[in-house]
C-alpha cells in the first residue's frame, strides 16, 4: 500500500508585486553584487531573478539603475558638462551627455542604440 500526504494550508508560490521585483533587480545587478547573493538574501531562485530581468527588458518598461548627484564640483581631468545636459552613465562602459534641446524621440533612439531599453 503505497502512502500519501496531502498538503493543506496557504498556496506554496509567492507572488512578487513588480516593486519588490524591481527592488531585487535592482539589488541584484548594482555594482559590487552577485545575483547568487542577492537570490539568498531574498530565498528567490537565481533563474527567477534573470527570468524577471528577461521579462522588464521584453515589455519594454526598461530596467536602468539612475543615479542622482548633487552639484558638488568633481575634481577630474575631463572638462565639466555644459549646465543643461542630461548625463547617463551605463554600468560604467558608456556615457551618453544628452542636450536638454535635443528632441525626446532623438533622444530615446539614442539611448536605444546603446541597448539600455
Amino acid at each position: 500500500m503505497s502512502h500519501v500526504t496531502l498538503l493543506t494550508g496557504p498556496e506554496r508560490r509567492r507572488r512578487w508585486s513588480e516593486e519588490d521585483q524591481c527592488r531585487i533587480l535592482a539589488a541584484a545587478f548594482a555594482p559590487g553584487s552577485t545575483v547568487a547573493a542577492v537570490a539568498r538574501r531574498y530565498d528567490v531562485a537565481t533563474s527567477l531573478i534573470y527570468k524577471w530581468r528577461r521579462t522588464m527588458r521584453a515589455r519594454g518598461t526598461g530596467f536602468a539603475e539612475v543615479v542622482v548627484v548633487t552639484d558638488e564640483p568633481v575634481a577630474t581631468s575631463r572638462p565639466a558638462a555644459p549646465p543643461a545636459v542630461i548625463e547617463l552613465e551605463i554600468a560604467g562602459k558608456a556615457r551618453l551627455r544628452i542636450p536638454l534641446t535635443t528632441p525626446p524621440t532623438l533622444a530615446a533612439a539614442m539611448v536605444k542604440a546603446l541597448g539600455v531599453s
